[in-house]
C-alpha cells in the first residue's frame, strides 16, 4: 500500500516540478521507489552509480549507432536492467570487515535516472530527484502519523 502512495505522490511531485521549473527527477516514477529506501544510502547511492554507468555505456554505444529518441530510452532502460541484474546476483560488496548491500532500487530505476542525464545533466538531474524523493517520504510519514517507513 505505501509503495502505491509514494509512486503516486512522487507522480504528482514530479509533474509540478516538471511544469514549474522543467526539470525531470529522474523519471515519473523513480522518486517514488528512491523515497521508500532513502533509510538505505548505500542501496540509493547503488542506483544512482548503476544509473550513471548505464550513462556512460549508452554514451559509448552511441559512437557506434545512432541514439536519440526513443532508441535512447529503450537502450537506457535495457542497459540499465543488466547493471540492475548483475546487483542481484552479487549482491554483497565486502570491504574487509565492511560488508555492503549493492542492490539497486528494481530493474527500471537505474536505466531511468541514466536516460534523464544523458538528456538534461548530471547535477539537475541528481539534485531534482533528491528533492522530491525527500519530500514523498517526508509526506508518506506524515500521512502515516509520523510512523517512519520499515
Amino acid at each position: 500500500m505505501i509503495l502505491i502512495e509514494a509512486v503516486g505522490i512522487g507522480m504528482f511531485l514530479s509533474l509540478i516540478l516538471t511544469e514549474t521549473i522543467g526539470l525531470a527527477a529522474g523519471g515519473i516514477v523513480v522518486p517514488g521507489y528512491i523515497a521508500l529506501v532513502l533509510h538505505h544510502p548505500v542501496q540509493v547511492i547503488a542506483t544512482v552509480l548503476a544509473g550513471m554507468i548505464t550513462f556512460l555505456i549508452v554514451k559509448l554505444l552511441s559512437k557506434y549507432i545512432i541514439i536519440y529518441g526513443r532508441r535512447l530510452l529503450i537502450i537506457s532502460i535495457l542497459v540499465g536492467y543488466l547493471i540492475a541484474y548483475f546487483t542481484r546476483v552479487s549482491p554483497v560488496l565486502n570491504l574487509n570487515a565492511l560488508s555492503m548491500n549493492i542492490q539497486t532500487v528494481g530493474y527500471v530505476i537505474p536505466g531511468l535516472i541514466a536516460y534523464w542525464i544523458a538528456r538534461q545533466g548530471i547535477i539537475p538531474t541528481l539534485s531534482a530527484m533528491v528533492i522530491v524523493s525527500s519530500l514523498v517520504r517526508l509526506i508518506i510519514i506524515i500521512v502515516h502519523n509520523g510512523v517512519v517507513l520499515p
